[in-house]
C-alpha cells in the first residue's frame, strides 16, 4: 500500500466494532471508508442505519461487492456464526492485493477455513482477535493477529493508530487465545449476574459481598456484580455468539463443551434488546 495515496477501508457488518473504528479512521484525511450491512436493507432500519454510516464519514453500500470492489482492507466485522458464511460470499468478489482482516470472534477452525477460501481468490486473509471492547479504546484495541501476511499488515495498520500484535505465521492461534480467555471472561460474568440476582432476592447481598471480599480482597463485588451484569444485558447476544464458537474450539479439540455451551445460554438470557456485532 502506497502510503502517499488514499487508504480505502470497507466494512463488512457495520455494528459496533465497523461504528467505532470508523470514528477514529475519519480522524485521518488519508483514510476512506465503505460499507455493507445487512440493515441497510431492512424496510425498517434502512434509512436510519445508513443516516448513521454517512455520519461518521461511510459511505453506505447496497451490497458487500459494492463495498470491497475498490478497497485496499476489507475488515470482516460481523457476528460469529457468520464468519464463515461472509467469507465464502466474499469469493466471488476479492482480488489480488486486498486484505481480509476478519476480527470475528470464530474458532480456530473456523478462520482456517475462511483462510483457505478467502487465500484462494488471490487476496490475503488475516486472523484477527480483539482482546477487549472495543468501546472505549476504538482502534487502539489490543489486537492480535496470524497469517503470513499479518506482521505485514499489523505495521501498515499500526501506522493508522491501531494495535495489532502478530502472534503467529499461520491460522488459529490468534483465536485460541483469545476464546480460551472468553470462557473465562464470559463464564465469571454469567456467574455474577446469577449471583447478583439470587442475592438481591434473598436480601444477603452485603454479607456474601463481605464474606466474597475476605476470600479476594482485592475485588469490590458489588461493584463487579453491577459491571457485569451490564456487559452482558448491552453485549449478550454477540457474547453468546462467541461462546458457542468457544464451544466448537472445545468440541473439535476433543474436550467437553457443555460448560461453553451453558454459558453462551446465559449470556443469551441476560441480554437486553438486540445487541450484534463488535469484539
Amino acid at each position: 500500500m502506497n502510503s502517499s495515496r488514499i487508504t480505502k477501508i470497507a466494512f463488512i457488518g457495520f455494528g459496533e466494532v465497523g461504528q467505532r473504528f470508523a470514528t477514529d479512521f475519519r480522524e485521518q484525511p488519508a483514510i476512506s471508508m465503505t460499507a455493507f450491512d445487512v440493515l441497510f436493507l431492512a424496510t425498517e432500519l434502512r434509512e436510519t442505519a445508513q443516516a448513521r454510516a454517512a455520519n461518521l464519514g461511510v459511505a453506505p453500500m447496497q451490497s458487500a461487492e459494492n463495498a470491497c470492489g475498490s478497497a485496499d482492507i476489507i475488515f470482516s466485522a460481523v457476528t460469529a456464526d457468520q464468519t464463515e458464511n461472509v467469507a465464502r460470499q466474499a469469493t466471488a468478489f476479492l482480488k489480488s492485493g486486498q486484505i481480509f482482516f476478519d476480527v470475528n470472534s470464530a474458532s480456530p477452525e473456523t478462520k482456517r477455513r475462511a483462510a483457505r477460501v478467502v487465500n484462494a481468490t488471490g487476496a490475503d486473509y488475516v486472523e484477527a482477535a480483539a482482546m477487549a471492547p472495543v468501546r472505549t479504546p476504538g482502534i487502539a484495541v489490543p489486537i492480535l493477529a496470524g497469517g503470513p501476511r499479518s506482521a505485514d499488515v499489523a505495521e501498515r495498520l499500526n501506522a493508522m493508530g491501531m494495535c495489532i500484535t502478530s502472534v503467529a505465521q499461520d491460522y488459529g492461534r490468534a483465536s485460541a487465545i483469545k476464546l480460551c480467555r472468553s470462557i473465562m471472561i464470559k463464564g465469571i460474568e454469567t456467574l455474577m449476574v446469577d449471583c447478583s440476582k439470587a442475592v438481591t432476592h434473598f436480601g444477603v447481598a452485603r454479607e456474601v459481598y463481605a464474606s466474597l471480599g475476605q476470600t479476594f480482597p482485592s475485588i469490590d463485588w458489588a461493584n463487579l456484580a453491577d459491571a457485569m451484569t451490564e456487559r452482558v444485558a448491552t453485549h449478550g447476544v454477540r457474547r453468546a455468539a462467541e461462546m458457542r464458537e468457544a464451544a466448537d474450539m472445545l468440541r473439535e479439540a476433543g474436550f467437553n463443551e457443555a460448560l461453553a455451551n451453558a454459558i453462551a445460554e446465559a449470556q443469551a438470557r441476560g441480554a437486553k434488546g438486540r445487541n450484534i456485532a463488535g469484539a
